[in-house]
């Protein structure tokens, strides 16, 4: 089962995307470092279809894509929900899953998600932003193949 803790909406997770972002418990990752420790533990309210319609409904067309940050405890939950949003009243939400996961689940539903970030937080390393990190952000392109688009989040010292 998935639960949720918390939500917000932002701007810099997923590239040129108003994001609705969905903190989930129950991480298993437990990186060192994690920004989030609060999220390994089983808090918050299940995330289930009735949860995110009145999320959906809440913010409607103020939003273009939702992002589950976590779930790696159930990955296959994860594609389910986001295969509700993307079916949901044909309103053209595109789905995101920000994973600590350095690979996929063999049989992983890809056609549910417009976006995936890969990898565990390594603090040496640091996040999407930083110029040598391990985490990835993919673009899913049509035919189930990757584009990464890490590079689009990252700052680049211009001179």
């Amino acid at each position: 089962m998935l639960k949720y803790v918390d939500y917000d909406i932002v701007f810099q997770e997923i590239p040129d995307e108003v994001t609705l972002a969905i903190n989930l418990a129950l991480c298993p990752n437990r990186c060192i470092g994690c920004h989030s420790p609060h999220l390994w533990e089983n808090i918050g309210e299940p995330l289930n279809e009735t949860a995110l319609e009145k999320l959906l409904n809440k913010y409607g067309t103020n939003i273009t894509c939702v992002c589950f940050m976590g779930g790696d405890n159930d990955p296959f939950e994860v594609a389910k929900i986001a295969e509700f949003i993307r079916e949901y009243k044909k309103m053209g939400i595109k789905t995101a899953w920000y994973s600590g996961r350095e690979q996929l689940p063999n049989g992983f539903p890809l056609k549910n998600f417009h976006y995936i970030k890969l990898g565990p937080y390594i603090p040496r390393l640091g996040g999407l932003k930083a110029p040598n990190t391990n985490q990835r952000l993919f673009r899913i392109r049509k035919n189930e193949t990757f584009e990464d688009i890490t590079w689009r989040l990252q700052k680049h010292n211009v001179l």
